[in-house]
């Protein structure tokens, strides 16, 4: 009899992983369509203390999780890819005729703010989602399975959940081959901002999702 419960183990563990990433998810689609108020902060609140005790049940090691000191060589290929991509922003702009009305230009502080709001988006895409979508797929289907989910949390942003789906698939095949956090939230930072100063606010709502992009107002 223990030998059989302990055949029933592996199972089990996936089962929790699989509740996990769908509670998780869950929540933060809770706090992306909830109007602001005592209701959104309490799902922000949730959906936040979910991922972060789920993140330290010891599960996965922090170089696993990519908060390990980041490694020089993928560093530079992650921040390169980053470039490139924010260089390709203003074209895409171009092409779709989005660029004409005002941006929304970010000031100093609040571009500050931002670099820490990509990187925390990092944590959450790669070190919670990823790495236990990874251990239900395998890691390439992990990769897509991620940037899915990435995208679908910019609803109903036509150019942000387009833009998060390609960029998604970027840092997710780049943590997948040099497991860092820290260059992705960097290069994620460079491609919003860049994204901000490029594209129509009228088209782009202030960079808003969910129930915020439709209740937007310029």
């Amino acid at each position: 009899m223990p030998q059989a419960a302990k055949s029933f183990s592996p199972l089990i563990g996936l089962k929790k992983i699989g509740l996990q990433v769908l509670v998780g998810y869950g929540l933060i689609e809770a706090a992306v369509w909830t109007p602001v108020g005592r209701l959104n902060a309490l799902c922000i609140a949730l959906a936040a203390l979910w991922i972060l005790r789920a993140a330290n049940d010891g599960r996965f090691t922090k170089p696993q999780m990519g908060i390990a000191p980041p490694p020089a060589a993928g560093s530079a290929w992650i921040l390169v890819g980053g470039i490139v991509l924010a260089a390709c922003l203003p074209l895409l702009a171009v092409a779709w005729r989005s660029n004409s009305a005002p941006t929304h230009v970010l000031p100093f502080g609040q571009a500050l703010l931002y670099v820490v709001w990509a990187l925390m988006q990092q944590f959450v895409l790669q070190s919670f989602f990823y790495v236990r979508l990874e251990s239900l797929l395998g890691s390439r289907r992990a990769v897509v399975a991620a940037a899915l989910l990435f995208a679908s949390v910019h609803i109903p942003s036509p150019l942000l959940t387009a833009a998060s789906f390609v960029g998604g698939l970027f840092f997710c095949e780049m943590f997948r081959r040099y497991r860092n956090i820290f260059p992705l939230g960097l290069a994620h930072a460079l491609l919003g901002l860049t994204m901000t100063a490029t594209f129509s606010d009228a088209f782009l709502h202030h960079m808003r999702v969910g129930i915020g992009y439709i209740r937007f107002h310029p």
